[in-house]
């Protein structure tokens, strides 16, 4: 399994992008997956639901199985967050795992830019910032820079960037 990520401001567009760019993959034949991190709480599950109920009443982890699809809760209750190298541990082998945020983690990423976001780069400060995808002109950029709608040569880029998982750790 390889690695990259999708780094950017919010607002950027890296969601829009990994939905362009999945697609691209998969008629590559590479089998990918994603990991999203959510910088608040978020809750996959609804009161009044066996599940959560399951949760409420202080089980670890509740599977949630039918056929069509299977998801894991795990509740970390007084437990530090997991990093992304332990969560991408946790899943099932594919060719490429595609990483949304995590942006402090030291890892190779594509940036997505938009100047209209009137944030800095984070090329700037990120040694992980392997090249940029963005719908503007920019100077002087120390990595390659891709149009943002470019989506094959946006692939071409993760592919070639990706770093094997067993070196996140």
């Amino acid at each position: 399994m390889r690695i990259i990520g999708l780094a950017g401001w919010s607002g950027s567009g890296k969601t829009t992008l990994i939905s362009k760019v999945i697609p691209c993959l998969l008629a590559r034949g590479v089998r990918v997956s994603t990991l999203k991190h959510a910088h608040h709480g978020f809750d996959l599950d609804k009161p009044g639901k066996d599940s959560f109920v399951h949760r409420e009443s202080g089980a670890t982890e509740v599977i949630i199985s039918s056929a069509r699809r299977w998801a894991v809760l795990h509740e970390l209750r007084d437990e530090p967050e997991w990093n992304m190298a332990d969560l991408v541990g946790k899943m099932s082998p594919v060719d490429l795992v595609l990483v949304e945020g995590f942006k402090r983690d030291n890892f190779p990423k594509l940036e997505i830019y938009r100047a209209e976001n009137g944030k800095p780069l984070l090329q700037n400060e990120d040694p992980g910032i392997v090249a940029i995808a963005t719908d503007t002109a920019i100077a002087n950029a120390a990595v390659p820079v891709v149009d943002l709608n470019d989506i094959e040569a946006i692939t071409d880029i993760l592919l070639k960037h990706a770093v094997p998982i067993a070196g996140l750790r």
